[in-house]
């Protein structure tokens, strides 16, 4: 049976989970553990003492964040009559989510073997997506050859914009997706694609290969 923490040692857990809301937040979940120690007051060595590591810290600050307002998206999303809108707005939502939270952003768009809590968050959200690609596919307002494993394919590239152009031109993320999002309407699909879709398999791996390069690992 797991012992309760002390006072002081649960003081330690307080301190280091709102410091690391506030960092990851400003510098994205890849920012260094011990930038995210020195904001609490305490050693870099009692944050690897209480989490373990950079996966266990996440796994304690963002799950909660992300699954609400994913979960907003998601409601929106649905709420609207035509399902292009809704699969548009869902997609710009969750673009809109990785410019205004780099944490946010990161949690949605990549993979921490060992936040297990935020990987079945963002694996649930995928039937959701499925859902939304379904009706726009049977309205024919969505390419068919869109799948629901390429959607990670557009956070990747909406982070990089996002993170390329903060501090010059903030919102030319917009212009971008908008580009995108015109690209997945079917009469742009005038030629075969030239590459099959990544698995499931396949975009859980590349989401790993992610979280371990940003983190230098």
């Amino acid at each position: 049976m797991e012992q309760p923490l002390r006072r002081d040692a649960r003081r330690n857990v307080e301190r280091l989970t709102t410091a690391a809301g506030e960092v990851f937040r400003e510098r994205g979940l890849d920012a260094p553990l011990e930038e995210i120690a020195k904001a609490a007051g305490v050693s870099a060595g009692t944050l690897y003492n209480r989490f373990g590591g950079r996966d266990a810290l996440i796994d304690a600050v963002m799950p909660d964040v992300v699954e609400a307002k994913v979960r907003d998206a998601m409601r929106r999303a649905e709420a609207e009559a035509d399902p292009w809108d809704g699969f548009a707005l869902y997609v710009t939502l969750l673009c809109e989510l990785t410019a205004g939270d780099l944490a946010v952003g990161d949690a949605v768009s990549r993979r921490y073997a060992d936040a297990r809590r935020l990987t079945e968050i963002c694996d649930a959200q995928m039937d959701g997506v499925r859902g939304l690609i379904a009706k726009a596919h049977a309205a024919g307002r969505l390419r068919a050859d869109f799948t629901a494993e390429d959607l990670p394919l557009l956070l990747w590239t909406t982070s990089t914009v996002v993170r390329a152009t903060a501090g010059t031109a903030p919102e030319v993320w917009r212009r971008a997706l908008a580009f995108t999002l015109d690209g997945l309407r079917p009469a742009a699909a005038m030629n075969e694609l030239p590459a099959a879709p990544l698995s499931p398999q396949q975009v859980h791996e590349v989401m790993l290969a992610m979280g371990t390069k940003r983190q230098g690992r």
